[in-house]
């Protein structure tokens, strides 16, 4: 049987575009880019570049550019039947950006936060961006969802039909499992100024993220706790967070054990963070999976997280599962997982067992055969 040719979108996983930085559609994307070819798969990457000079459009090194920029080809799409042609035997779009092509398309649609809360996205022509999400989430043949909570939403706010839905959920390397060597992780964490044992959060600074309410938690924790244990956040600013920003910078003002890592980049560096994490903090408001979940589980770190939207499906019980909208919760959580021994033993046991179901390889594996029957391979 011949290697299935597979184009896959590169947008967010080019270093020209993104300096080496993944959010977490960039992560997946990484994942599949990498693990495909050895399941069988050629993959060729296609970046929606923006208006970028030519000099730099010839450097992409994730995938080659697409002929357009995305809001040309979404244009074309609505006032034309042309059709954008690859030499490839089928698309996967895994980031909303979605165009016609003359093969068949598979599109990962993450969740619908755009559409279902547009108040906590980039205000700028929102309304123009959700009318041209939803247009595009017709163009798929097939559509992959990380969780069965997303179900729902994709039918409801984008109008995808179920039955052209599937899940695979998202998963963790094998690397991840493995601890890394102690000298690297001491390296790491005194370049940051960090000591080992410290709540951590890991996530791009944005109003869904619940980030306020995770520092509110941890500044009405008992001071000798806060003394012993710094608060970590791991993050690059996105949208909408001026106001976590100032809490930050008032927190440490005012002498609080606050770090905010905005400029972490490399897996490694960020695999050090978790290894050296006492607790990890994640209530998030809405996730369609929430990847870094199970980088925790894997990393042997105990998990406080929501007891909302996918979270639960993400945890099956292997997290202290919490309210995300009551501080008192979040900051119950986190100091019950480093007062009780036997409840954090638990916890970190019950995430790498969790962990060890929630692999790259079976995500790319389950990836494959949805490929192969919109191919009717």
């Amino acid at each position: 049987m011949s290697l299935m040719r597979v184009g896959l979108s590169t947008t967010t996983i080019e270093p020209v575009l993104t300096n080496g930085r993944f959010d977490g559609i960039g992560v997946y994307t990484n994942a599949l880019m990498q693990g495909m070819p050895g399941a069988g798969c050629q993959v060729h990457g296609f970046s929606f570049a923006p208006s970028l000079p030519h000099s730099l459009r010839k450097q992409f090194s994730a995938g080659e550019a697409m002929s357009q920029p995305y809001g040309v080809l979404s244009l074309r799409d609505l006032v034309s039947p042309a059709r954008s042609r690859l030499p490839v035997d089928l698309y996967h779009a895994t980031d909303y950006r979605i165009v016609r092509m003359h093969c068949p398309v598979v599109a990962t649609l993450h969740d619908a936060v755009p559409l279902k809360y547009p108040e906590w996205t980039r205000p700028c022509l929102r309304s123009l961006k959700n009318w041209v999400q939803k247009k595009a989430a017709g163009k798929a043949d097939h559509v992959i969802a990380l969780s069965h909570f997303a179900i729902t939403e994709l039918v409801e706010f984008f109008g995808v039909d179920e039955r052209r839905i599937t899940v695979v959920p998202c998963g963790v390397g094998a690397e991840w499992s493995v601890p890394p060597a102690p000298e690297a992780v001491q390296e790491t964490l005194t370049a940051n100024g960090l000591k080992a044992g410290y709540f951590l959060f890991v996530g791009t600074l944005q109003p869904r993220k619940n980030v306020e309410r995770i520092v509110a938690a941890y500044l009405g924790l008992p001071p000798a706790v806060r003394k012993e244990r710094q608060l970590v956040i791991v993050g690059r600013a996105g949208w909408r967070c001026d106001d976590l920003v100032r809490q930050m910078n008032a927190a440490i003002q005012n002498g609080e054990n606050v770090i905010w890592l905005n400029d972490l980049a490399g897996e490694d560096r960020l695999r050090h963070i978790y290894a050296g994490a006492g607790v990890f903090v994640f209530p998030s408001l809405y996730e369609g999976f929430g990847i870094p979940v199970a980088e925790a589980f894997a990393s042997g770190v105990p998990v406080v997280t929501s007891n909302t939207t996918s979270l639960p499906e993400v945890s099956e019980g292997a997290a202290l599962e919490v309210d995300p909208s009551s501080v008192a919760d979040i900051g119950d959580a986190m100091l019950s997982l480093v007062q009780d021994d036997a409840l954090r033993a638990r916890c970190i046991a019950a995430g790498r067992e969790r962990a060890s179901r929630l692999t790259w390889r079976r995500t790319i594996e389950e990836t494959i055969a949805v490929y192969r029957a919109v191919l009717g391979r």
